[in-house]
């Protein structure tokens, strides 16, 4: 046992003469998240460096393994719904894959687990709004490359993205908009947006999105994209629209 021992703080003393003060930095800190020791630890400085970064001579990037990394985590997301609920249907199923691989979700994964802050720092570099979630998803094509299938299965479910957090998942809307096509659809009730550009005193351009039942007007919100508008106004519309009708059943909670 106490051979064992010294050939183990030897080899960590080899290891940490061999790698760059950042990737010990780096192969320390992923090895606590993870629960196991990384191996390779040019994929995860490949996962966590930026499109522009200067100091990566061969131009490789984030993105590749993000690309990756989405594939991999839909494939084990997919396979734990389906052996968690073996009564659902593929609409439930497929909802629930939305709520957990969605771009707002994985950036909280993200923020939460710091993934920024293993970043090669770039002063001169705007990091995305969705930097957080891509970064998640190059972490866990890292992961596939690093362990292979099973290994990265058992490290997303039990380290980056344990059941208990997707079943927190369950009940949260992800889309107030689809919630009230689905809803409007069942009732055969029309509801409709309109959105047009409008230019605020400081000369900002805001998108004002209207949302509305049939002939009336029932919510309006303003924000800096279409999309983000349309979203914000569908919020209000529900919780209006929920008072008088219960959109969501006495057996769902917001």
């Amino acid at each position: 046992m106490e051979l064992q021992k010294y050939f183990s703080k030897f080899l960590l003393k080899q290891r940490k003469k061999q790698l760059t003060e950042r990737d010990y930095f780096l192969s320390t800190e992923l090895t606590k998240m993870l629960g196991t020791e990384v191996q390779n630890i040019a994929l995860y400085r490949e996962a966590f460096s930026l499109k522009s970064s200067s100091k990566n001579q061969d131009g490789s990037n984030y993105e590749r393994l993000e690309f990756l990394g989405d594939s991999v985590l839909g494939a084990v997301i997919s396979c734990h719904l389906f052996h968690t609920y073996p009564q659902a249907n593929e609409g439930y199923l497929t909802q629930m894959k939305s709520k957990i691989v969605n771009r707002k979700n994985l950036n909280k994964l993200g923020e939460d687990l710091k993934l920024t802050d293993f970043l090669q720092k770039q002063n001169s570099v705007a990091l995305g709004e969705n930097i957080c979630g891509n970064l998640f998803e190059a972490l866990v094509g890292a992961v596939y490359l690093d362990f292979q299938y099973e290994t990265c299965k058992k490290i997303i479910l039990e380290r980056l993205l344990t059941p208990s957090e997707i079943n927190k998942l369950e009940n949260k809307i992800v889309s107030y908009k689809g919630l009230l096509l689905e809803w409007s659809q069942k009732k055969k009730l029309n509801i409709k947006y309109e959105t047009c550009e409008e230019i605020q005193v400081n000369k900002a351009t805001v998108f004002r999105c209207h949302v509305w039942l049939g002939d009336e007007k029932i919510a309006n919100a303003t924000e800096t994209s279409k999309k983000k508008a349309e979203e914000k106004a569908a919020q209000r519309a529900f919780y209006i629209l929920n008072k008088k009708e219960n959109i969501l059943g006495n057996s769902k909670t917001i």
